[in-house]
C-alpha cells in the first residue's frame, strides 16, 4: 500500500490532504483507506528521509506546492534526488527510487482533463531535491506557482481528486527509461510520458550531467531497477554527451534519441 504525505505548513499539500482525508478513517497519526493511507507530517516533505522509520509502506507520494521564479502557472510531478550538493533536503549525490508507472498514469490523467486547467502548464520536472534515501519509490505531486494557487481550495481539490482516482485503479506497467539531457522542465520527456510508451525513472538534466561520474552513474542505475532504456534529449546534452554515452554503453540499456 502507498502512503500519501503532506507537510502541515505547505498550503497546497495540506489543502490536498484535507480533501483526501474526508474519505479516510483517522487512526493515530495516519488516515487509513482502502486503496492508500495518508499522513500529515510536522516537518517539510523535502526533508522526510526519516519517513520509513515511522511509516512502513510500499511507496510514498508527496503532496506539495510548486514554486518558480518565472511565476509560470504549472501542475508538475517529479521524482527526487541530488546530483551534487543537497541544498533542498536529502543527501548529496543521491537519488530516490522513482515511481515511474504511477507518475505516467497521473500525468496522463491530468492531461486528459487539461481543459479544467487551461491556464496551467502540465509538465514533469527533472529530478531534484529531497528526500533521497528512502528505500521505496517516491513521487512529488505539485501545484504551482504562487500563494494564490496554493490556497485555491477548488484547484487543490480538483488535483487531489485526479490523484485519488489514479490511486484507486490497478496500476498499469510500462517499459521504463532513465532520461539524460534537457532543461529543468524537459519538454521532450514530458511529451514521451504523456503520449509515448515509456514511463520515466530518474531524469538527469543537461546542467547536472557535469556531476555524473562512474560512481554516481552506477548509483542511478541501481536506483532504477526496472529501467531498460536510456532516453536522450540528443540536442540537449551539451559537452557531456560523449561521457554519458560511454557510460551507457557499459550497461544493457537501449539508447533512444529524442
Amino acid at each position: 500500500m502507498e502512503l500519501l504525505v503532506a507537510y502541515q505548513n505547505d498550503p497546497a499539500g495540506h489543502n490536498m490532504a484535507k480533501f483526501i482525508s474526508q474519505e479516510l478513517e483517522k487512526d493515530g497519526d495516519v488516515y487509513k483507506g482502502k486503496y492508500f493511507d495518508l499522513a500529515i507530517i510536522p516537518s517539510p516533505a523535502i526533508s522526510a528521509d526519516w519517513l520509513e522509520e515511522k511509516f512502513d509502506y510500499d511507496g510514498y507520494v508527496f503532496l506539495s506546492k510548486h514554486a518558480a521564479e518565472s511565476g509560470v502557472l504549472a501542475l508538475t510531478c517529479h521524482n527526487t534526488g541530488n546530483f551534487s550538493d543537497a541544498d533542498f533536503g536529502g543527501n548529496k549525490r543521491q537519488v530516490s527510487i522513482p515511481h515511474p508507472h504511477l507518475q505516467k498514469s497521473y500525468i496522463q490523467a491530468l492531461w486528459s482533463l487539461r481543459n479544467m486547467f487551461s491556464k496551467f502548464q502540465i509538465t514533469i520536472e527533472a529530478t531534484h531535491h529531497g528526500p533521497t534515501s528512502l528505500n521505496k519509490p517516491a513521487l512529488f505531486i505539485e501545484i504551482g506557482t504562487t500563494e494564490k494557487e496554493w490556497t485555491n481550495v477548488n484547484l487543490c481539490n480538483s488535483v487531489a481528486q485526479i490523484l485519488v482516482e489514479v490511486m484507486k485503479k490497478n496500476q498499469a506497467s510500462y517499459p521504463t527509461a532513465i532520461c539524460f539531457g534537457g532543461t529543468h522542465y524537459p519538454e521532450k520527456f514530458t511529451n514521451e510520458l504523456i503520449h509515448g510508451k515509456y514511463a520515466l525513472g530518474t531524469v538527469v538534466p543537461k546542467h547536472a550531467l557535469e556531476h555524473v561520474d562512474n560512481s554516481l552513474f552506477s548509483h542511478i542505475i541501481q536506483r532504477n531497477p526496472g529501467a531498460t532504456v536510456a532516453l536522450l534529449d540528443w540536442n540537449g546534452m551539451g559537452k557531456n554527451k560523449q561521457k554519458i554515452l560511454e557510460m551507457i554503453d557499459e550497461t544493457d540499456l537501449e539508447i533512444i534519441k529524442l
